[in-house]
């Protein structure tokens, strides 16, 4: 990281020189992006952001916003971005379709407020005001919640707003994806019901980041696993059977088998003839397809829907309430983890343990490098790709020379 010092007089023309600006603006200056930039006297940092000010289609509103960040004192840090992923939530966001968003603000001197993106990130603490007493120079650090907005090369907040992590034998984008898909995997496999040594769970959009986290913590802690994944044509579909079953899944099948006639009889087959127990369903899905994985769970079962990609409702029989006494239930981690940060952060370093371990894979990611020269053109392509169906990983932001 270096310390920039744009060239104020210029920027701000006649008038008061360079220390009374930024006497009148003490936390940030802005300058046209390809303003040369220079080694700062007062210690400014300068940074670019992914910003926008109204809710609409992320290539309509987002815009590439440069500024600088004053050295921070009292709780205040300044953080470098390693690595950002790109989730579909953040999409939501800024669609405005989604329950939570970013707030709108001036703070990073932008003309009018607008909002950072960005949910999920690994940072490294560039330096640290003198009352900051949990975290020093050096160390990682993740959003303590959402909302902080993480699509930027830098930021400055206070420390109550991050969490420290151990960064001992993992990369950031480890890290930067871990308090999302993860631990919405653990919660779900431990909050709604109690599953021994040798049940089972089934799980729809197996192969996203959460069914990835969950088939590889089922089968740590000993579960038996029904995958579904949607159908692909030829080899890629058993390719994809084959590399989920290596992540530790029992059974992988397509969501086409689901629906066919005589699926339940398998899965009877699959828990030995039923004598092992099938009581929790995760539907990240919805629709018809969420209601035929549900019709084979075990009187007494839990459904948590997580997501609902399909757009269509679920359809409840009374007989599944009346006659199998289902459970139907939610979950959003985001509310979650905002209501118990000091649980997430143990859920969390429990998680970077198994990494660090060797039995929790990370997901396919296709990394989008960020350094300073990157356009926002790029970005925005990347942006885009993270609607678009069959992609061959996550997407991340994986910041270089800012």
């Amino acid at each position: 990281m270096r310390s920039r010092l744009y060239s104020l007089v210029k920027s701000v023309g006649p008038g008061p020189g360079p220390r009374q600006y930024i006497q009148r603006h003490p936390e940030t200056t802005t300058q046209p992006l390809d303003h040369r930039r220079h080694i700062s006297a007062y210690g400014y940092t300068q940074a670019k952001a992914l910003v926008y000010p109204k809710h609409g289609s992320p290539a309509d509103v987002l815009a590439l916003h440069t500024h600088s960040i004053s050295p921070p004192h009292s709780k205040l840090l300044t953080l470098r971005t390693l690595a950002a992923p790109l989730n579909p939530a953040d999409i939501n966001q800024i669609q405005g379709t989604y329950p939570t968003a970013p707030p709108f603000t001036s703070a990073i001197g932008t003309a009018q407020p607008h909002a950072v993106p960005g949910n999920e990130a690994c940072f490294e603490v560039l330096s640290a005001g003198s009352a900051c007493k949990h975290v020093s120079k050096g160390d990682w650090v993740i959003p303590r919640r959402t909302g902080l907005g993480t699509w930027r090369t830098h930021l400055q907040v206070e420390e109550d707003k991050i969490m420290k992590v151990d960064n001992t034998g993992l990369k950031a984008e480890q890290v930067a994806t871990v308090s999302v898909n993860p631990v919405t995997a653990y919660r779900m496999l431990k909050d709604f019901t109690k599953l021994e040594e040798g049940d089972w769970f089934i799980q729809n959009g197996a192969n996203s980041g959460v069914g990835r986290a969950a088939v590889q913590l089922g089968k740590t802690w000993g579960l038996n696993s029904i995958c579904i994944v949607r159908k692909r044509e030829g080899t890629e579909g058993e390719t994809l059977k084959r590399e989920m079953r290596e992540l530790g899944a029992t059974v992988v099948v397509s969501d086409e088998e689901v629906m066919e006639k005589g699926f339940g009889e398998r899965v009877k087959e699959w828990t030995n003839g039923g004598r092992e127990r099938l009581g929790l369903g995760l539907n990240c899905v919805g629709g018809d397809a969420g209601t035929a994985m549900a019709k084979v769970l075990d009187a007494g079962g839990t459904v948590v829907t997580y997501g609902a990609m399909s757009r269509s409702p679920m359809r409840v029989g009374a007989g599944m309430l009346i006659f199998k006494d289902l459970r139907f239930l939610g979950f959003w981690v985001s509310r979650w983890g905002d209501g118990v940060p000091e649980e997430k952060k143990q859920t969390i370093d429990e998680i970077l343990g198994l990494i660090r371990e060797g039995k929790f894979k990370d997901v396919p990611m296709v990394e989008v490098p960020w350094s300073w020269e990157t356009k926002k053109e790029d970005l925005l392509d990347a942006v885009q790709g993270t609607l678009d169906g069959f992609r061959k990983g996550k997407g991340i932001f994986k910041f270089g020379d800012t």
